[in-house]
């Protein structure tokens, strides 16, 4: 028997790359984008792209209306940041 992922591995709505990022955002926030891109020092575009890319998958979140209304009604459940931290390294995941 083999072990199945609890939820399937599907490809992102984004990819993970400039082009993909700049197609998912619009307007302004992709110009703004562009901008941020250009002026990264070599160390630092991997970080930008990651923070964009992370970004537009929530812009494209099919749920994201859901979240959003949470938010605004503040019924959004929420951890703290310690117990993240706590979760990520039981789960051998880098902490930034």
């Amino acid at each position: 028997m083999s072990a199945q992922p609890i939820q399937p591995n599907e490809p992102d709505r984004v990819p993970r790359n400039a082009g993909g990022i700049a197609a998912a955002i619009d307007g302004e926030r992709r110009m703004e984008f562009h901008r941020e891109l250009l002026a990264a020092a070599p160390e630092d575009v991997e970080g930008g792209l990651r923070r964009w890319w992370c970004e537009a998958m929530l812009d494209t979140d099919p749920s994201g209306g859901r979240f959003t209304e949470a938010v605004l009604n503040g019924t959004l459940p929420t951890k703290s940041v310690a117990a993240a931290i706590t979760r990520r390294r039981a789960a051998g995941l880098p902490v930034e």
